[in-house]
């Protein structure tokens, strides 16, 4: 049994950054950073699936996701920061201190008591589920345009959707794609009328109705075109595209606090005054509790907030006690 101030649940840039801040308030925190073998709960969070970043404030030539992970965690132990590769089963929080469970710990006791949490377990972009698509991801296959859409100047390439999200996506790609071609499963958008008119209004914009892309196609490691199928007759047509945006939504990685903590109706726990979650002395930070921003330096910005907001709660229990 391991017993801490502090426990952050997370180690993409949310985690990494309340790690750094907490450490350096000398709070010790262990960060529980997630199992290698898990797609949804991976050490340093969807960055490590991000090859190139050129938006993140500091670095002028850019740098590579896995390495921007890589130094936020060695910033965060230099300060103190404990790591701990394991994935978190379940959390008792009805008893004082915190319990944690974890897949390192005997399943039927905690391996972890805590006086406070720091969620930052993030989101995952739901994806095609089609066989090569994770090792795709950052060579052609993306589901940020924000993020990417920069490498895609004068390129043919598709956006998978028919929500608000893919059709913003469209739009954003407009400024810098050649064509963009939205493929979407039913002959009508599920996205607002003002969205629909932007996107049909663009000259750049057309549209694939009634499909669905079937593979993807790779040369020399990165995207070189798709196919797709006509979902009323089973027609297949192949496309030479070079980028593939998915933008069929995001699912906040939140099943362990479900009957605890508040949350939307999509699953993002709820935050106020700040980070704070519904029970006192959990905060949450990140893509976890944000679906509308989802980008590193928003993360990065939120779990500086929630180690300020646990700072100045363990703080305050100390007075009071």
């Amino acid at each position: 049994m391991h017993s801490a101030d502090v426990i952050i649940i997370g180690s993409g840039p949310a985690g990494l950054t309340a790690a750094i801040y907490t450490a350096r308030a000398d709070l010790s925190p262990i960060v529980i950073e997630g199992e290698p073998s898990s797609t949804s709960d991976q050490p340093g969070g969807q960055l490590m699936l991000t090859t190139e970043i050129e938006n993140f404030p500091g670095f002028p030539n850019g740098l590579l996701g896995p390495e921007l992970m890589d130094n936020m965690r060695q910033q965060a132990s230099r300060f103190g920061a404990t790591f701990v590769s394991a994935k978190v089963t379940r959390i008792d929080t009805d008893s004082r201190p915190f319990e944690i469970y974890t897949t390192d710990g005997d399943p039927n006791e905690p391996t972890y008591r805590t006086k406070s949490i720091i969620v930052a377990t993030g989101a995952r972009s739901i994806m095609l589920g089609l066989d090569n698509e994770l090792e795709l991801i950052g060579h052609g296959l993306s589901t940020c345009a924000t993020c990417d859409g920069f490498f895609f100047r004068n390129q043919s390439i598709m956006v998978v959707g028919g929500g608000d999200s893919a059709l913003e996506e469209a739009l954003f790609l407009t400024k810098f794609a050649q064509k963009v071609t939205i493929v979407h499963r039913r002959d009508q958008l599920r996205a607002s009328k003002i969205m629909q008119d932007r996107a049909r209004q663009n000259p750049k914009i057309e549209f694939l109705w009634n499909s669905v892309v079937k593979e993807l196609h790779a040369s020399n490691g990165s995207l070189s075109g798709v196919t797709t199928e006509d979902v009323l007759t089973g027609t297949t047509s192949d496309h030479a595209v070079t980028g593939l945006f998915v933008a069929i939504g995001h699912a906040p990685n939140t099943d362990i606090f479900k009957g605890q903590l508040s949350m939307t109706s999509t699953g993002y726990i709820e935050t106020t005054n700040g980070t704070a979650t519904s029970i006192e002395g959990i905060f949450a930070c990140g893509d976890v509790q944000d679906h509308i921003y989802r980008q590193a330096i928003t993360a990065a910005g939120s779990g500086c907030m929630a180690a300020i907001d646990v700072e100045r709660w363990l703080e305050s229990q100390a007075h009071a006690s």
